[in-house]
């Protein structure tokens, strides 16, 4: 399935593969940067949904 980007182009989605090192490491610093965004008095809502989309993500063998 494809989005929608800018000016109604329609954007790939893309899949990326983590090992559990890597899938917590990102997991981590999304939330850093969200606690950042916080401080700062700014908008969270799109780390918000990438950081439920990596938490909920299921796990693949490959």
């Amino acid at each position: 399935m494809a989005g929608t980007g800018e000016k109604g182009q329609t954007t790939k989605k893309r899949y990326l593969y983590l090992d559990e090192a890597k899938w917590q490491q990102l997991v981590f610093y999304l939330n850093e940067f969200r606690n950042k965004l916080i401080t700062q008095g700014r908008y969270t809502d799109c780390v918000d949904e990438l950081l439920v989309k990596t938490v909920n993500a299921k796990a693949v063998k490959i």
